[in-house]
């Protein structure tokens, strides 16, 4: 399934081969149109996505700001207590509409009852039907110059995120873990664990190291979505 990377990458276009309603519940459908815009087809069924994200739409439409996240007065008051923002808009209707947020690469993410772990910032729509919550994360977060919790979404259905140019999925085995710079970590799904390295040396204060201070290792069974631009952390201010 993989090419270039022997044991590792695996391309998004397999991770959908399965397509979309391979469950019983009728659910819109998600598709890319080119690689910074989604198109959402809809029959009567809602969608989830960042508020103001909107770029066009055609037949009828309803748009619905929805508070805590989508979850309700809890998720509002959880997601302030953490500091996990996240502002979604409910969109219902028959037609389609297209969704885009500052020309980000937007990447396709099949869930068949399994967890995603994202931040908030990288989230750009999910299927109506799937459950949004917060999840602690540690130290990596700080490493990330993020709050200590992101944004989980777990059932069957799909989700779009973003990321600063084309996302790579990288698998996770127990036979291979992986490590990864907190600054190109976007996503994550399956049955991982994620533990904090430091790479921080007497050379790195002096200026001498490699630039890499601190990493994310992963281990277990799943897969991991980084970018190939880096965001500003404190790991990348060491």
């Amino acid at each position: 399934m993989a090419r270039g990377r022997v044991r590792g990458e695996v391309h998004l276009q397999d991770l959908l081969a399965a397509g979309t309603c391979g469950y019983l519940r009728c659910v819109a459908m998600f598709r890319l149109q080119g690689s910074k815009v989604l198109a959402v087809d809809m029959t009567g069924d809602a969608v989830k996505a960042k508020n103001g994200s909107m770029v066009a739409y055609d037949g009828q439409m309803t748009f619905k700001k929805m508070s805590g996240g989508g979850e309700g007065l809890r998720g509002m008051v959880t997601r302030r207590l953490t500091g996990e923002q996240m502002t979604l808009m409910e969109v219902k209707g028959h037609g389609t509409c297209w969704f885009a947020d500052r020309a980000s690469e937007i990447n396709l993410v099949s869930l068949q009852g399994d967890k995603l772990y994202v931040e908030s910032s990288n989230l750009l729509a999910t299927d109506g039907g799937l459950r949004t919550g917060t999840s602690f994360t540690g130290m990596r977060g700080a490493s990330q110059g993020n709050g200590l919790f992101t944004t989980t979404i777990e059932g069957h259905g799909q989700a779009a995120i973003m990321s600063d140019g084309p996302a790579v999925v990288l698998r996770v085995s127990q036979q291979f873990p992986l490590t990864v710079d907190p600054g190109a970590y976007v996503a994550h799904q399956g049955n991982l664990r994620q533990s904090f390295q430091s790479g921080v040396t007497f050379r790195t204060l002096m200026g001498e190291g490699g630039g890499e201070a601190f990493q994310i290792r992963f281990e277990g069974d799943g897969l991991v979505y980084v970018q190939p631009s880096e965001r500003n952390t404190i790991a990348g201010d060491v």
